[in-house]
């Protein structure tokens, strides 16, 4: 838990001023509120990239490294291939695969568990403390019509997306989503990131 704190606070910070960035309409090219966030540079997608490596160096340092670190690296790189590829079939099948495909992207985080326990606790407590808050601000955006990327549905929503009241949208567009792909993006994109970060560097224990 210490270890995630600034992390989570860091990941909290980017969060609120995503969404007054888009209340405020300010740069789209930083804030940019269509579905999915447009690939806008303030957002939390890629924090991953950077906390990952953080805390596993931390990690190897308080003596709680891996016994094999490449082992770690390509378990992570077979989750994602495996996330990509349930979504990528899931394309053929209608929503209902979809949502299975979100429920198989949860599942692959767990595969590197085993060859780093104290990586994936830790990588799992930081993606909750991330995606939480968004779960929250994506309820209050959804009930408020805020407009901005946390409420609006993606193109060419399914016709029952659309009928649905806003409660049924948030679980749809909001908690679902939240809570499985980017808690497996998260840990899977920070444990693959991690090891090789720690193996290319061999951090010494302090």
């Amino acid at each position: 838990m210490q270890l995630i704190l600034i992390p989570a606070a860091i990941t909290l910070a980017i969060t609120l001023l995503r969404l007054v960035g888009e209340l405020q309409h300010w740069s789209t090219g930083l804030f940019n509120p269509v579905a999915g966030g447009g690939g806008a540079l303030i957002g939390i997608s890629w924090l991953p990239l950077v906390f990952g490596p953080m805390l596993a160096w931390k990690l190897v340092q308080s003596g709680k490294g891996p016994a094999n670190v490449w082992k770690v690296a390509g378990m992570a790189l077979l989750g994602l291939v495996i996330t990509f590829g349930a979504f990528g079939a899931a394309q053929k099948f209608g929503v209902g695969a979809i949502l299975g495909a979100f429920l198989v992207s949860l599942a692959a985080a767990f595969i590197p568990w085993k060859a780093w326990p104290e990586l994936g606790k830790t990588l799992v407590l930081y993606a909750l403390a991330a995606r939480i808050p968004v779960v929250i601000v994506m309820l209050l955006a959804i009930y408020g019509n805020w407009g901005t990327h946390y409420d609006v549905l993606p193109p060419n929503p399914p016709p029952d997306l659309v009928a649905m009241g806003p409660l049924g949208r948030w679980f749809f567009i909001g908690f679902i989503p939240q809570m499985t792909i980017w808690i497996g993006f998260t840990v899977l994109v920070g444990t693959l990131l991690g090891a090789i970060v720690v193996g290319l560097g061999k951090p010494k224990r302090a």
